[in-house]
Formats: structure tokens, C-alpha cells, sequence
């Protein structure tokens, strides 16, 4: 044998050791993970890096384009609140040039030199931004959920593949060992068939009677509220707090959810359920954020899995339960042979033997990324489509809209995921809700 071959083998195998023990993945997987091409290395040559917009400069955007900045140039800033811009424009400059500040995204759309956008706006503003940065033919980096709304998903996916450009969502957990793992292992029956889902998310906030205060100098209210109607102004309405109202975003869940109901239909394989029911645990108070800070759903899928959602406030019995038991923000996939239950920080199994032995050549194999920001860089090269794709996206977005109709209806409701329309009883009341009415000028035609 040759002694290069066989060093470096066992240099390899120690790595993988040393890695499995502290991920607690099985060592059949970190060694097919280290196996995997390496992922690109960021390029020293200004040729070959993209310049880079930031649209929504808040703790997300920020965040995400500091991950972007590893591979190009952030030359570009806008936030309709000039302090985060400038903050945002402070943190990017480098060897004193500093990012060209923007409170109008379409302004900076208009720059030519600009190859990609990373966008962490409100959710509420995620659809017209999205929409004008294709248009503009900008590949975009673009924040979960995809949507406010269903109707908003199909908008989007035009205007993705119209204008060909690349568009990775946020849903970073597909790019996550773990979770990859654990997708792999169900759809390949390593539990048995697959019978029940288990959704646990953070509960929401409460809080009310707000008080109206005169509106930040450096904050253009107006277009931060955007296709919302007009409100008036309290700084609990913005910026962190938006995703507790209906009109901005959908609590509970589409925060996390938008994350974990994301792996359970990619462990699942379908498209969408077919019929939802939800009920509110802890509703809002009075005067005070719209979405409820607990819910509950169930959702039935096609091959008759169940899907069940539910909030897990740390001070509920419920909450407390999870956590003695080491479950809590994260999902549990039963079948007919076991279970595995997976979050951000473990993965673990009824018999750690469903996790310990290797699947065979011929299983199943999901699309696989070593890191989501790299992922999506790679396919602005490749032209490829990214892990989370503006389709999928749109899909496992569908999920928590699905919830929220039937939260605000009320209603058990039956849903076509081919045509994407609710059927059956109380149909023409939840179909109401695919779309909402858009506050002018900040409807489809603001995105050009």
C-alpha cells in the first residue's frame, strides 16, 4: 500500500472520529460528509467575488450579509430607518470605502454592478422586494418566510424564473448535518413507516395597550408599513416586535416554524397536506399584538402522516415537560419501528441504533449543502438551483399560511395542494384569505 494513501486514510478516519463525537452523527455519515468535495474557498481576486446589496439592514440582514461578505463586497445599503443603514453602512466599509446608503430599495436596484441581494426585511416586504430584485436581475439571498401570503408565493416564483436568477431562502437548516440526516433516515424507513410528526416552536408574546409616540425622525413610517394598512405609530409595531401582528407577519408560526415545518415536509416528500385544523391555546389580549403567543395544529398529508404543530412557552406545564424530557424547539418523526427526534443542537433515537447503521448505496439521497451562504454563492456560479429553492420555499411556506387560515377561520379546511385551493366545506371563506388586499402604492406594480 502506498504510505501517502495510508496516512492520509488514517488521518481521514481520525477526523471523522473526532467530528462524529462531537456532533453525535453517526460515523457513517460524517465520513460520507467529509468525503463530499470541499466547499469553495472565498476568492481573493476582486474579479471573482460578487458585489453585494443589503436590503433591511436589521440584526438578520445584517447577520446574513456578514456571511455573504466572506465571498464578496457588500457595496450597497438600505433600511427605511436611517440609523440601521448607517450602522449597517459602518460595519461594511473596508479600507475606508464605505457602502453607498439607500432608504428606497429600488434606488438601489438601479446599480449595475450590484450581482447580489441579500434581503432581511419584515416579512411583510419580502415579496415586492424579492420580485423587483429579479426583475432587476439580481440573484437574492432572501430571509424565511418566502411569503405573507400564498397568493405572494406564486408572484414570486414568476418572477424568479422569468428573469432567471438565482434565489436561495433562509432556511438554513437544510443546509444543517442534522437535519439532513434525519430527512434521509425517514424517507428511507429507517423508523418504519412513517406515522406522526411532532412540531415543537417557541411561543410567542404578549402584551398590550401600547402607547402612540411621534414617530423616530430617521424612521419613513410610511414605507415600513408598506401593503399594510395605515397604523398608528408605536415602537412595539416595529422592527423586533413586528412578527407578533397579523398585518406584518404570522407569530409563532412563521417565525420558527417557518424553519421546522420546512424539514418535516422534506422528511415527509409531498408537496403539501391536504386538510389542516388549528385551535389557539393562549389568544392575544386586547388591544395589544394580533397573533396568539400559543396554538395548536394538525395537518394531514396524503400518505396519512400526521403533522402536529405546537407552541412550547417555557413557563407552560407543557413547556416544562418538553424540557425535563430534552425536547423542546425542534421536531420528533414517529413510525412504525421508532422514533428520532432532531433540533439545532441534537439528534437522537428510541434505539441509537437507527442512527449508528449506515444506509445502503441504493437509498434514498436528499440534495445535500455543507453551508447554506456557500450553497447559494455556488449557484450564483453554476446557475443551478440552490437547496431552497424559490419552489421550495414557496411550499413550505404554503404550510404556515395553511395554519394561520385556519387559526383566523377557525375552521377544519380541506386543501388542494396541486391547485393550491382550499375545497369542501368552508372553502369560500378560507380562499378568501390566499390573498390580502395591498395598501396602494405598495402594491405589485411598486416593484416595477
Amino acid at each position: 500500500m502506498n504510505k501517502t494513501f495510508h496516512v492520509s486514510r488514517r488521518m481521514f478516519l481520525q477526523r471523522c472520529s473526532l467530528a462524529a463525537a462531537a456532533s453525535g452523527l453517526p460515523l457513517w455519515f460524517v465520513e460520507r460528509d467529509l468525503s463530499a468535495a470541499e466547499a469553495p474557498k472565498p476568492s481573493a481576486s476582486p474579479n471573482a467575488r460578487p458585489t453585494i446589496g443589503l436590503i433591511g439592514c436589521g440584526g438578520m440582514g445584517t447577520g446574513d450579509a456578514s456571511n455573504a461578505s466572506r465571498f464578496g463586497e457588500v457595496v450597497a445599503v438600505c433600511d427605511v430607518d436611517r440609523n440601521h443603514a448607517e450602522g449597517a453602512a459602518k460595519k461594511f466599509t473596508k479600507n475606508g470605502k464605505k457602502p453607498a446608503v439607500y432608504g428606497d430599495f429600488r434606488k438601489l436596484l438601479e446599480r449595475g454592478e450590484i450581482n447580489a441581494i441579500v434581503q432581511g426585511t419584515p416579512d411583510h416586504w419580502h415579496t415586492l422586494v424579492n420580485i423587483a430584485a429579479a426583475k432587476a436581475k439580481k440573484d437574492i439571498y432572501g430571509e424565511k418566510p418566502l411569503t405573507l401570503t400564498l397568493d405572494e408565493g406564486r408572484h414570486v416564483i414568476k418572477a424568479v424564473r422569468e428573469n432567471k436568477v438565482v434565489f436561495q431562502c433562509g432556511t438554513q437548516q437544510r443546509s444543517s448535518k442534522r437535519f439532513h440526516l434525519t430527512c434521509e433516515l425517514v424517507r428511507n424507513g429507517r423508523i418504519g413507516q412513517l406515522k406522526e410528526v411532532h412540531v415543537f416552536v417557541p411561543g410567542g408574546i404578549l402584551g398590550n395597550n401600547f402607547k402612540s409616540v411621534p414617530v423616530p425622525q430617521e424612521l419613513n413610517y410610511d414605507f415600513w408599513l408598506g401593503q399594510a394598512p395605515k397604523e398608528e405609530y408605536f415602537t412595539e409595531r416595529c422592527h423586533r416586535t413586528f412578527r407578533w401582528w397579523w398585518d406584518y407577519a404570522g407569530g409563532p408560526v412563521t417565525d420558527w416554524g417557518a424553519h421546522h415545518n420546512d424539514i418535516a415536509r422534506w422528511a415527509i416528500g409531498l408537496e403539501g397536506p391536504t386538510a389542516i385544523e388549528a385551535r389557539v391555546v393562549t389568544p392575544p389580549l386586547p388591544n395589544g399584538y394580533t397573533t396568539p403567543s400559543e396554538f395548536e395544529a394538525t395537518l394531514t398529508w396524503a400518505n396519512g402522516v400526521k403533522q402536529i404543530v405546537k407552541t412550547t412557552l417555557d413557563d407552560s406545564p407543557f413547556g416544562q415537560h418538553l424540557k425535563e424530557n430534552g425536547q423542546r424547539n425542534g421536531l420528533k418523526f414517529i413510525g412504525t419501528n421508532g422514533w428520532i427526534w432532531v433540533n439545532r443542537e441534537e439528534i437522537t433515537a428510541s434505539d441509537k441504533q437507527l442512527l449508528i447503521d449506515p444506509l445502503p448505496e441504493s437509498a434514498i439521497k436528499l440534495e445535500y449543502s455543507k453551508d447554506h451562504m456557500t450553497n447559494f454563492i455556488t449557484s450564483m456560479s453554476s446557475r443551478k438551483d440552490p437547496i431552497a429553492s424559490v419552489e421550495t420555499a414557496h411550499r413550505s411556506a404554503s404550510i404556515g399560511h395553511l395554519i394561520i387560515i385556519a387559526l383566523r377561520t377557525g375552521r377544519k379546511l380541506q386543501w388542494d395542494p396541486a391547485a393550491e385551493t382550499f375545497t369542501g366545506e368552508g372553502a369560500a371563506e378560507a380562499n378568501k384569505h390566499i390573498a390580502r388586499e395591498m395598501r396602494k402604492p405598495y402594491d405589485y406594480s411598486f416593484a416595477g
